[in-house]
């Protein structure tokens, strides 16, 4: 044992299989950025000047740069591409001029900073992780990302909404631990889904999750700045969310999340039923019509009320709001019914707060969710049938999924 400890390396130390899969990595990148020149030669070779020459040629290969991946920092030399063709230019977008580390290695600076990790600091522990050539990420450069950080969430919370619009919204709260205070930070966020389809991150503000006033105070600093109301609001049953929106947007309508709502009507249940129930539950969730399940929520009355009434009040709290979804477009239920778009959002940043085991400010606590959700939004995809949302917001009514179409 002792021989195994004198021989092994050190943390810091370049092993045999780092530098297998940097290499692996280098030759990776390099094919795949000599295949998408290739492509772009091929796709425009038919380009030629009056004397038969081709406007679009090959032009060595860019001076070796740094950068820092997943894998380590590796060296690139990008091949060039000369397009003499007016008001056209090649730009790789694997690898674009300005990168000088990938997206995934950006999202681990934010949360290295947001732990309070100093700024002199980042350049120690990065090399750990990515190699002592890390590139970019001198204190200073830090420094100036986080500074920059800063100033895109105050920009963030005073941006103009006046030309934005939110068909459907989804709100929660997520708590993170905070060293050296008392009381848990809930962060209150909200995603809406604009006319295209497209999800978008609306507000990321301090609160208490169960608290109207904290959530009046979003969404009025919302409306100050222009914004209408969503068609609809998509919530857990217990947010201060709900009767802070019936103040500020009465004609948003309401829809409760089912997953919760599973979870509060299981709980009421011994554990030798809750399977059972739980299908049961789900039969009514997944039904194809409002008839079928409010026929669903009367057997699970008739099945459970007697020895659960709990179980069955629960199921029956705010019912209408339950099978609002029947409402509107079938192909958006799937994203109506439940939180699920923000739950996904929040497991990012609930992921790393874990890791750093408290933000040590709540400030900073909201500035790390601000930062890493915002990244996130960036893989966010549309939701289905998004052409369908406009019709939504222009009124056009719907019943079971389906559009109501006039009579001839």
């Amino acid at each position: 044992m002792l021989k195994i400890l004198e021989t092994a390396p050190e943390v810091n130390s370049v092993t045999p299989l780092d530098e297998v899969i940097r290499g692996a990595a280098q030759r990776v990148l390099a094919k795949a950025l000599e295949v998408e020149v290739a492509d772009y030669l091929e796709r425009h070779r038919e380009h030629r000047d009056e004397d038969g020459r081709a406007l679009v040629v090959r032009n060595g290969k860019a001076r070796p740069r740094q950068v820092t991946t997943g894998a380590g920092t590796i060296e690139v030399r990008a091949p060039r591409v000369h397009d003499r063709r007016s008001g056209h230019r090649f730009t790789s977008s694997i690898l674009p001029p300005w990168m000088r580390r990938s997206p995934k290695v950006a999202e681990v600076l934010p949360v290295l900073y947001l732990r309070g990790l100093s700024t002199g600091d980042f350049k120690d522990a990065l090399s750990a992780l990515l190699g002592e050539n890390a590139s970019g990420l001198s204190a200073s450069s830090i420094a100036r990302m986080t500074s920059a950080w800063d100033q895109e969430y105050r920009s963030f919370r005073r941006r103009d909404l006046s030309d934005e619009d939110y068909v459907y919204v989804w709100a929660d709260g997520v708590h993170f631990r905070v060293r050296l205070e008392e009381d848990r930070l809930c962060t209150l966020v909200l995603i809406g889904v604009r006319k295209d389809g497209a999800k978008e991150l609306i507000a990321v503000e301090d609160g208490y999750r169960e608290s109207a006033e904290s959530w009046s105070s979003v969404l009025r600093d919302l409306m100050r700045r222009g914004l209408r109301a969503p068609v609809l609001g998509i919530g857990d049953g217990n947010l201060g969310f709900w009767r802070a929106i019936r103040d500020v947007w009465p004609e948003t309508r309401e829809q409760r999340c089912w997953v919760h709502r599973l979870r509060n009507v299981l709980d009421k249940l011994p554990k030798r039923l809750q399977a059972k129930a739980k299908e049961a539950l789900h039969q009514i969730m997944y039904a194809e019509c409002r008839e079928h399940a409010e026929e669903g929520i009367e057997r699970f009355v008739e099945d459970y009320g007697a020895k659960y009434p709990k179980a069955v009040e629960s199921l029956r709290r705010d019912e209408d709001c339950l099978l609002s979804f029947f409402d509107f477009p079938a192909e958006h239920w799937q994203h109506l019914r439940t939180t699920n778009a923000i739950e996904s959002a929040f497991a990012t940043v609930k992921l790393r707060q874990r890791v750093t085991k408290g933000a040590g400010s709540r400030t900073k606590a909201l500035l790390m969710a601000f930062k890493l959700l915002d990244m996130a939004q960036q893989r966010w995809r549309r939701v289905t049938a998004p052409h369908l949302v406009a019709m939504v917001r222009e009124g056009v009514p719907f019943t079971d999924g389906t559009q109501v179409r006039n009579a001839a």
